[in-house]
């Protein structure tokens, strides 16, 4: 059995969607949002679980024999920044002990594309060296962090580690005011007779659908073996706001777009990831376009407020 933290959140729900399809077992946990989207009804096993609470974690290993986890349950950061990295670090934290104590197989956890701030080579894959800038987000700075910690965490236990450097997604169950991805709030706004903020036609970058990062992380989890221990989520291609422009003309027809010739912050290479080493070793190609995802969101929305 699979153990999932954070397995109701937009990833960890379309991971755990993907492992039950790919024939797993599995648990999520979560916290403070309980609800289960339809998707998973009645096909996932759900605890309500504070990660920061050790005992409560570990005792997990006592109901269920737990083979592998994918640790993607995190915070959002407030005003305190000490407060964000002591309550996601604690977690991690026992997510860790409590794959020593099981002996599970893989531990695979949440890093960011984030990490790769600072290198000028596009596209970001693996074998870049990391470099050190000012990060612009917390959370990109304690991924950063995570990596070096679970993996010397790990080292000569037996347990894999897996860091899924996972690029920008968005789908069902995001945020639809998220800061991270203009779709959702887009839709959003079109769904309620609004025109949406404007939107640079030139801009883009890393763009993957949510279920597609979850099929890719649900292939590494059940492959057979792994050559590395760092992957990178995505779909593998540089998509434009133009693309999602045209998507939306088409899904939604009179959609009032306010559209912004060029790029907001002047000319470039908007950035994205290389899977290469994703797509050899689990043989993962995405199964949706820009076109396709947007037509998949637009019909989740109809029935769904996230």
């Amino acid at each position: 059995m699979i153990l999932i933290t954070g397995g109701l959140g937009m990833i960890g729900a379309q991971t755990a969607r993907a492992l039950v399809e790919l024939g797993q077992e599995v648990v999520v946990t979560a916290y403070r949002r309980t609800e289960v989207p339809s998707f998973l009804a009645g096909k996932v096993l759900v605890e309500s679980l504070d990660t920061n609470d050790r005992d409560a974690f570990l005792a997990l290993g006592k109901q269920y024999e737990i083979s592998d986890i994918v640790h993607l349950a995190g915070t959002i950061p407030g005003e305190d920044a000490v407060d964000y990295f002591r309550t996601d670090l604690t977690g991690l934290l026992n997510a860790l002990d409590a794959a020593r104590a099981w002996g599970v197989r893989r531990f695979a956890v949440a890093s960011s594309i984030g990490v790769y701030i600072g290198r000028p080579e596009i596209p970001w894959h693996e074998e870049l060296s990391l470099v050190n800038v000012e990060y612009p987000h917390l959370i990109i700075a304690f991924k950063k962090a995570v990596e070096p910690l679970v993996t010397h965490s790990l080292q000569g236990t037996g347990v894999q580690p897996v860091l899924l450097r996972i690029g920008g997604t968005w789908g069902p169950l995001m945020d639809p005011e998220s800061p991270f991805n203009p779709i959702p709030a887009c839709v959003s706004a079109l769904r309620r007779g609004e025109t949406p903020r404007p939107i640079y036609d030139g801009d883009g970058g890393d763009n993957c659908y949510a279920p597609d990062t979850g099929h890719a992380i649900a292939l590494l989890m059940t492959a057979e073996t792994l050559q590395h221990d760092t992957y990178n989520i995505s779909n593998g291609r540089r998509s434009t706001n133009q693309e999602v422009i045209d998507a939306l003309r088409a899904s939604v027809p009179g959609a009032q777009l306010d559209v912004i010739p060029g790029r907001q912050n002047g000319p470039g290479d908007d950035p994205y990831l290389d899977i290469t080493r994703l797509t050899g070793e689990t043989g993962f190609t995405p199964a949706f376009d820009v076109a396709d995802a947007i037509a998949d969101y637009l019909t989740w929305r109809t029935t769904n407020p996230r």
